[in-house]
Parts: C-alpha cells; structure tokens; sequence
C-alpha cells in the first residue's frame, strides 16, 4: 500500500504528466512525421504508423522527463527519439513482410547507435529489401546522441545503458523470426542470460528485454553529475527484471485474447492459466515495488510501478472476462493507491487524452 506522502506526489507528478508533458510529446512527434513523410512508400507507411498508433508508448516514457534535476524539454525529446526508434523498427521488422534475421540485427543497430555518442553510424537498410528513409531513422540517431551527450552522468550509465538496448535489439531479432524456427532461436538466446535471473522463466526474461523503461530511467539518473556507479546498479536491479518484466507483461496481457486470434506470439500465453498469469503478475507488481523502494527518488518509482498497472489495466481490452477476473484481482491486491491512478486513466481514457 502506497503511503499517504507517495499517492500526494504521485498525484502531483501525474497532474504535470499530463498537463505539461504530453503536450510535449504530441510537438515532437509532429516534427518526426514531417521528416517521415520523406521517406520511400514502403518505409514512410511504417513510420508513419508507429508516429500514429504508439503515441502512447512515447507518452508513458515522458513521465522520466519529471525526475528531478531532468531537463523537461530537452528529455522529452529523447524519449520520443528514442522510443520512435523502437517503434518503427518494430513495425519494420513485423508488418513489411520482412523475416530475415541479417536484416533485422542490422537495422537494430540504430538502438545501439543511439547510445554511444561517440560511436560511428551503420547502413542501417543494407540488408532490408526497402532502403530510401530521407535520412528518417540516422536523423533518430543523431537526435538521441545529441541528448544523452549533454547528459553529465552519461558515462556512469552508459555501460548498462548499451547491455539493456543489446538485450532489447537481441529480442526483436529473434521475435520477429518465422514461427517455424522463432521459439528454437529464442530459448538458445535465452539460455545464455536466463542464470544471472533465477526464479525467472524465458518468456518472462523475454519480455523485460522488450521494455524501454530501464533505458529512460538510467538516462534520467544521469541528469545529476554526481551520480554514483551504486546509485546506477540498484536501478538497474530494480529495473531488470522487474520493473521492465512488469511493464511488457502487462502489455502482452492486454493483447491476450487479439494475439490469440492471429496467431501471435505472447510471452503471457505461455502461462498455464488465469490463475497462473494472476499469481506471476503479482509476483512481478511486487518485485517491482520492493525494487522501487531502495531506489533514491523512490515516490516517483512508485507511481511508475503503480501507474503502470492503471494505464494498461484500464485498457477496454480487459473487460474481457478472463482478462477482467485477473485485472480485478490484481488491482485489488495493489491497493487503493492503485485503483485510484485506474480511475484517473479510465477518465483519460473516456476524454481521448490517453
């Protein structure tokens, strides 16, 4: 249960969130729109579509431009460079009918790019069948690499920062492989990480590769100066898994029953049932909770774990009946605090602001 003084400032930081925030996030994603309409057809089409139907991704990773001591402004404009990085990949890696591994490691390489300020550029499309972005995605790069240079503790993080987006890069390779072969791939990358993260299963460790949340908060903490190599590895361990295992999770959960219907991969779906998916989405809340406690701003760690349970709990998907019985109980177990910032995107929801 959040504390009277967590839920004040959480509430607090929500009400600059959405008021001061987001309307940052929608200026920047303009900017990247028009610089994506001059890509080739193929390839304006997904950028197009990831600025469109993921602005929530872009939304959710601003609420770091409010850590303390965070230039507002100028780290909205990272996470929505960073995020549209994640984002058209994504939708180039899925919906181009594209299954080629050579392609998508290669186009990947703008993740890992994007956090070495000092690092060289790759021809990202060299092995992609379309190739003609108007400088799209290197325009991405140098936005991030502009940002994260001007971050003084930047070399504290960097080294945790360039693991999360490899693991990140690792997954979306093999994620996005033909079904034939995609779950062989995957275990065998699995298997040579899954012993650092006992008690966690491949899916699980799967779906904290899948979240940007851990590389917005290592950016966050590197804002301070005087930011120590501890104060970086207990968010890192707060992060990863579980905080980041929480957040894909939740979104997979979400998607359940429409990835069923298609065929997709979902790393929920490889829970045996409701009450298994329930009992390990608690088990992650509160890993996520207590990591969130040892961190040093820990009410704003807080409201991000709660806060994710309210902004994907409160998708209509869930009301799904499978979907709504662990949705409940899993808000009910998260407390009061919870069920308020449920509410609170409910509202947002209904009013179209999320």
């Amino acid at each position: 249960m959040a504390s009277l003084l967590t839920a004040a400032a959480g509430l607090n930081l929500i009400a600059r969130f959405v008021g001061g925030v987001f309307p940052l996030v929608d200026a920047e994603l303009a900017v990247w729109q028009k610089t994506a309409a001059r890509a080739e057809p193929g390839l304006a089409d997904q950028a197009l579509a990831s600025v469109r139907d993921k602005r929530f991704h872009c939304q959710g990773g601003g609420i770091y431009s409010l850590y303390p001591g965070v230039d507002t402004a100028r780290f909205v404009r990272l996470v929505v460079a960073l995020q549209t990085i994640s984002d058209y990949l994504d939708n180039l890696c899925d919906r181009a009918g594209v299954a080629d591994e050579g392609a998508f490691r290669q186009l990947h390489l703008a993740m890992t790019d994007a956090l070495d300020p000092a690092g060289g550029v790759h021809d990202y499309y060299s092995s992609y069948p379309l190739k003609n972005d108007g400088g799209y995605l290197a325009a991405l790069v140098a936005a991030c690499r502009e940002e994260v240079a001007r971050l003084p503790g930047y070399a504290t993080v960097q080294p945790a920062a360039a693991k999360f987006a490899m693991l990140y890069s690792e997954l979306q390779i093999y994620k996005h492989l033909d079904p034939a072969v995609r779950e062989e791939k995957m275990a065998a990358w699995g298997a040579r990480h899954l012993a650092a993260y006992p008690g966690v299963t491949l899916w699980e460790f799967a779906a904290a590769c899948g979240s940007t949340l851990g590389l917005f908060m290592l950016c966050a903490l590197a804002a301070d100066p005087d930011l120590t190599g501890e104060e970086a590895d207990t968010a890192c361990e707060a992060y990863f898994p579980w905080i980041c295992g929480l957040h894909i999770l939740l979104d997979y959960f979400i998607d359940l029953a429409e990835d069923r219907s298609h065929g997709d991969l979902n790393f929920v779906a490889y829970y045996r049932d409701p009450d298994e998916t329930l009992a390990r989405l608690t088990h992650f809340w509160r890993q996520a909770l207590d990591g969130a406690g040892r961190l040093s701003q820990p009410a704003f760690a807080a409201t991000v774990v709660y806060g994710l349970l309210a902004m994907y709990l409160s998708d209509p998907k869930t009301q799904a009946p499978l979907e709504n019985q662990v949705a409940t109980a899993l808000l009910g177990a998260a407390g009061g605090y919870a069920r308020l910032l449920h509410r609170l995107c409910r509202l947002l929801r209904k009013r179209g602001t999320l």
